[in-house]
This record gives C-alpha cells, structure tokens and sequence, in this order.
C-alpha cells in the first residue's frame, strides 16, 4: 500500500513535539483539489477509523481511509532536503500527472 522511508519518519518524529503531538499515528490521504485533480495530505492521527488500512513502519501507526487507498497504491513517501526543495515527497506510480505547485 503506503511505504515511507526512514528519513520521512526521522522527520516526523522530529515534527511530533513541535505540534504538541503525543501518540505515534500518521494519516494520509488523498484530497480532492490542486491543479493535477488531487492533493496528498499528511496529519498526526491518534485512531484509525472504521475502515481505514492500518499499518505499523518505523514505529508509527500509519492509517489510509478507503477512498485514498485506490490513489495511494505503491505510494512511498520520502522527505527530501536540498537547495531548491524540501519537503515529502509523494513517489506514486500511479499518478497520471503531477503538479509543481
């Protein structure tokens, strides 16, 4: 389904203190929006939903509601620094067309 790297979740952890964030859950998803039809969003989750796919990586609960996971299928979710970008980065082989913006 959803794979994040380990320096994707270096810097969530890192983030967690910061947004006064206790437990060690993570969702993602799809939204609707954006110039390419469709965003990814990230939020700190302390339970997963009805429905939702679950998963443990790298010490976090990582929780997918079932519309984003037909979008997020094979995702890997990297965070990457450098001079021109920083950020996570949504690797989805499945995307048509992606957006800059």
């Amino acid at each position: 389904m959803v794979t994040f790297t380990a320096q994707a979740f270096k810097k969530i952890t890192e983030m967690a203190p910061v947004d006064k964030v206790e437990y060690r859950g993570i969702r993602v998803m799809v939204l609707g929006g954006g110039c390419a039809g469709f965003t990814y969003d990230m939020d700190f989750e302390e339970e997963p939903r009805e429905d939702d796919w679950t998963d443990v990586q790298h010490g976090w609960n990582v929780y997918v509601d079932p519309m984003s996971q037909c979008y997020l299928e094979g995702t890997t979710i990297d965070y990457i620094e450098s001079l021109s970008f920083s950020g996570f980065h949504f690797a989805n082989p499945g995307a048509k067309s992606t957006c800059g913006c």
